[in-house]
């Protein structure tokens, strides 16, 4: 289990979503439910659903009843991100369960979990400078501008993906801790979001 395996997963999500670009699309996969490679790929299929969210409610002609849709729809694929998130650290944390750690360990700044996501999302920004760095319909400059922010993008993905193997490298030599501290969100909540209790 590596970065090489994440990066591989995530542009296969991608690619594949980009075959119809529809963002009413479910999400299907090659791999059985119970692995981590399928909840890799879910991730990464939310995540790809939600930056084209992202780019239609910025359309300064929306509608407003429009955008208000794709705005709820927003918030609930950042929910579902966060639950995916935490359901993938759970898979690492039981498969480090058995690790002792070292007296000197020290405590992760994240979890594997939450840098993955960030991998994730970088594959998205490569993904979508690469089209931009290509379009035939963009000037030179505009090109140039993007190639030029590809390179930083691919380096920012390598580093990543290095700093993620040293991080599961850590975990397993008992040089490392994770704890996982749920997100605890509260907004979509009605116990702990006052609005949504007066709304009930």
């Amino acid at each position: 289990m590596d970065s090489k395996l994440f990066n591989e997963i995530f542009e296969a999500s991608i690619e594949k979503y980009h075959i119809k670009n529809d963002i009413t699309e479910k999400h299907t996969s090659k791999y059985k439910e119970d692995t981590i490679e399928y909840l890799l790929d879910k991730k990464n299929w939310i995540d790809t659903v939600q930056w084209h969210l992202e780019d239609v409610i910025r359309d300064p002609e929306i509608e407003p009843e429009k955008a208000l849709v794709f705005k709820r729809a927003i918030d609930k694929s950042n929910q579902d991100r966060t639950d995916l998130v935490e359901l993938i650290d759970d898979y690492f944390f039981d498969e480090f369960k058995d690790v002792k750690a070292n007296k000197d360990a020290f405590i992760a700044t994240e979890t594997p979990a939450w840098a993955i996501d960030r991998l994730s999302i970088l594959n998205l920004k490569i993904y979508h400078m690469r089209e931009e760095s290509e379009r035939e319909d963009a000037d030179d400059e505009h090109r140039a501008k993007c190639s030029f922010k590809l390179k930083v993008l691919l380096q920012q993905r390598e580093d990543l993906s290095l700093a993620i193997n040293q991080l599961f490298d850590n975990i397993k030599s008992g040089k490392a801790i994770i704890k996982t501290y749920k997100q605890m969100k509260m907004y979509n909540d009605p116990n702990t979001n006052s609005f949504l209790r007066k709304s009930e």
